[in-house]
């Protein structure tokens, strides 16, 4: 009789605990089904190797999330033009928005935040919900860094204009956004990228890239004044110097007054979120967990 109750008890017991593991992985695999696939698109020199820490604070804090750092342009391939980029990385990435019935959030890095308005301005049935901007030179590049000295040992901020605003300045991808505010006129006559997303300069497809981009439902911008290779820095937020090289804020900008592209909309309707991180240095912020933790989780939904 004892053993007969222990047999039922046992029983039961074993039941009980495969129902707590059965309904704890149907929670699991609930959740990991509301989260949003994430798209990650590298920045200039980067490959997707350099981002598996933060796939891992992702997958970490949003287990079974789908994500995806796109393996192209890769290392010296991502000096080529933006416009290259834009087509091939659309390519590699529609597919992924395809799939995601409820939509797709998108982290882009350093050069790849333009490369990633470049997609949505240019793709009418993207799924964007949110566009993660992660140190990127939204309004453009104007600086000696280290990486100008390496890539152009024989110019400095003050000339690269002679090389940057010509034909074939503008195959190169760094020059697609250099934005030199003591030749601004150049600039407008010769960017090939920059100035023709911003509607800086005429561009038949304005409006109807201005609707696609507005399709996004929130634009995150994240820099920081210790980044050292964006300068100004503030240009992760929209930011950048007039002729005086005094930095003029977004909403000072004459793309912003005039909404040449969508950001005063954007920001209109409360859609824009800005985040100022000290102490982090340009190839740190995708590996930086107080970043991850602070300006990017709340949003991957």
């Amino acid at each position: 009789m004892v053993g007969d109750v222990r047999a039922v008890f046992l029983d039961r017991t074993q039941m009980f605990a495969w129902t707590v593991l059965a309904v704890s992985a149907a929670l699991a695999f609930q959740a990991a089904q509301s989260y949003k696939p994430v798209i990650v698109v590298h920045g200039l020199f980067d490959s997707p190797g350099d981002f598996k820490m933060l796939q891992g604070f992702i997958n970490e804090t949003h287990p079974g999330t789908n994500v995806t750092v796109i393996d192209l342009f890769d290392h010296t391939q991502s000096l080529k033009s933006l416009w290259s980029q834009v087509d091939g990385f659309k390519e590699a990435i529609y597919p992924i928005m395809q799939n995601a019935a409820d939509g797709v959030h998108m982290i882009c890095y350093s050069q790849g935040g333009l490369v990633c308005r470049g997609i949505l301005s240019t793709l009418p049935d993207h799924n964007v919900d949110t566009l993660i901007s992660l140190s990127s030179p939204q309004l453009g590049q104007y600086g000696d860094t280290d990486y100008l000295k390496w890539l152009f040992p024989h110019y400095v901020k003050s000339n690269l204009y002679h090389f940057c605003y010509t034909q074939l300045g503008q195959c190169v991808s760094i020059c697609n956004y250099w934005n030199d505010p003591h030749h601004h006129d150049l600039y407008l006559n010769t960017s090939d990228y920059l100035a023709i997303l911003n509607n800086e300069r005429e561009n038949p497809n304005a409006t109807e890239w201005k609707k696609n981009f507005l399709r996004i439902k929130r634009l995150v911008l994240i820099g920081g004044p210790d980044d050292g290779v964006i300068t100004p820095w503030q240009s992760s937020h929209f930011g950048f110097y007039d002729e005086n090289e005094t930095v003029v804020d977004m909403r000072q900008q004459l793309v912003y007054i005039k909404d040449t592209f969508g950001l005063k909309s954007l920001d209109a309707r409360g859609a824009i979120n800005t985040f100022v991180v000290n102490n982090v240095h340009h190839t740190k912020w995708h590996s930086n967990r107080t970043v991850f933790d602070n300006c990017i989780i709340k949003w991957l939904t």
